[in-house]
């Protein structure tokens, strides 16, 4: 005959006593139903960590007890482990195989670079000493020059002024030289856009000279120089670079449109073009939003801004352009706005440049008072030295380029 089942621990039944193990017994003044109640347990073997990091680990193997307190193998629990060990391997391949770079930086760049390398334990930040000898004339020295052999190696500029671009030129040139797997300037802000134009006999295209000037970089061990810059400002520029560099122009834009997605009124969000080379520039990466287009027009001898099409009334409406200087053009934009019944004006440019601290012009509006303030005024950190001026200074909210940045450095 087959054996007996064994006795369950203990037995429960209505107005009785609870039995356990027959030794002790609990009195229950009304009746229990009873409940049937399942255990599910598993396993996990933990095998290895990444630099103590757990989201990086993985799970050797996992069981599960059924009803019946037996314990087996469940398909669908197995698998769903499986799966989550794969992607937490994959997570580990990714983090171990992401390309090594070491960065340097200028003086004005380094809360920028220090950001950049706090998205990726991939990037070493390196110093340079950057000196001056006593008539002035730069004094610079790379230290320990011999340990970026065979590294991937990357230079972020700042080319605020031409006296800041004569001492990093030296640097640019000289780092590909070392032996080095790989160059990559990073130059956020190409500062000489606006001068691409030749109107007259004798006008020098001052940005062509830079695009050339960059375009003679040495050539590293790893091949041409490869640089990264955002929203340049004419898009005939990108042509005026030689074979002997790999732009790789990127844009500010998708900061701007996190950041939209997380305002209050994010669905009463209009964007405007202050002309229609802004227009041509960004109205692909926001075309999901309603578009105001504004031109300027010849009256007399003064030039009027006017809305060529689209409707501001009651929206917020975000003016959008690469770059502002006096900020003139935003300005007769947002009165002409204002008028039309926008009920917010707020702007966004890739690049604050504000020479002579122009940025005073732009005040904060609270609330009902559009035609004379913006509601936010959203620049990216592409031009160090105004960063430092209009932090913590509403209406100016900066977008930090560093994640963008760090992922271009490992194409």
């Amino acid at each position: 005959m087959a054996a007996a089942p064994p006795a369950p621990p203990f037995s429960l039944h209505p107005n009785k006593s609870l039995n356990l193990n027959s030794s002790h017994s609990l009195f229950l003044p009304k009746p229990v139903k009873p409940k049937k109640r399942y255990t599910c347990s598993f396993n996990c073997e933990i095998k290895s960590f990444d630099n103590h990091n757990i989201r990086t680990f993985t799970i050797e193997h996992a069981t599960n007890m059924n009803k019946d307190n037996s314990i087996h193998n469940n398909n669908s629990f197995s698998s769903s482990l499986a799966s989550l060990s794969a992607a937490t391997s994959d997570s580990q391949f990714s983090s171990k195989n992401a390309k090594k770079v070491v960065l340097f930086y200028c003086a004005e760049t380094k809360s920028l670079a220090e950001k950049i390398a706090s998205e990726t334990d991939a990037i070493e930040l390196r110093t340079i000493s950057w000196g001056k000898f006593p008539d002035g004339f730069p004094n610079i020295f790379i230290p320990n020059a011999q340990g970026i052999r065979g590294q991937h190696v990357a230079f972020l500029a700042s080319f605020s002024s031409p006296a800041v671009i004569f001492e990093q030129i030296p640097v640019i040139y000289a780092l590909p030289k070392l032996f080095i797997a790989s160059f990559t300037l990073v130059l956020p802000f190409f500062p000489t856009g606006t001068s691409e134009r030749m109107e007259d006999e004798g006008d020098v295209a001052t940005a062509f000279t830079l695009a050339r000037l960059l375009s003679n970089i040495p050539i590293s061990r790893g091949g041409p120089t490869s640089l990264v810059t955002f929203d340049i400002h004419a898009l005939q520029e990108r042509f005026y670079f030689g074979d002997n560099i790999l732009p790789c122009f990127e844009s500010g834009i998708p900061l701007l449109k996190r950041r939209l997605q997380d305002l209050p009124d994010s669905d009463n969000i209009s964007i405007a073009f202050p002309d229609d080379g802004a227009w041509k520039r960004f109205h692909m990466q926001l075309q999901h939003f309603p578009t105001i287009v504004c031109t300027k027009v010849r009256e007399g001898n003064q030039r009027i801004v006017r809305i060529k099409e689209g409707e501001p009334k009651g929206r917020h409406v975000v003016i959008v352009d690469d770059l502002v200087q006096s900020g003139g053009t935003l300005i007769e934009c947002q009165k002409v706005l204002a008028a039309q019944g926008a009920t917010k004006i707020s702007a966004y440019v890739t690049h604050g440049i504000f020479p002579n601290k122009s940025w005073e012009r732009f005040g904060h509006d609270n609330g009902g008072h559009p035609e004379t303030a913006f509601t936010y005024f959203w620049i990216t950190d592409s031009c160090p030295l105004t960063v430092k001026e209009v932090t913590n200074m509403p209406p100016f909210e900066v977008l930090s380029l560093a994640s963008s940045i760090s992922a271009s450095l490992q194409i």
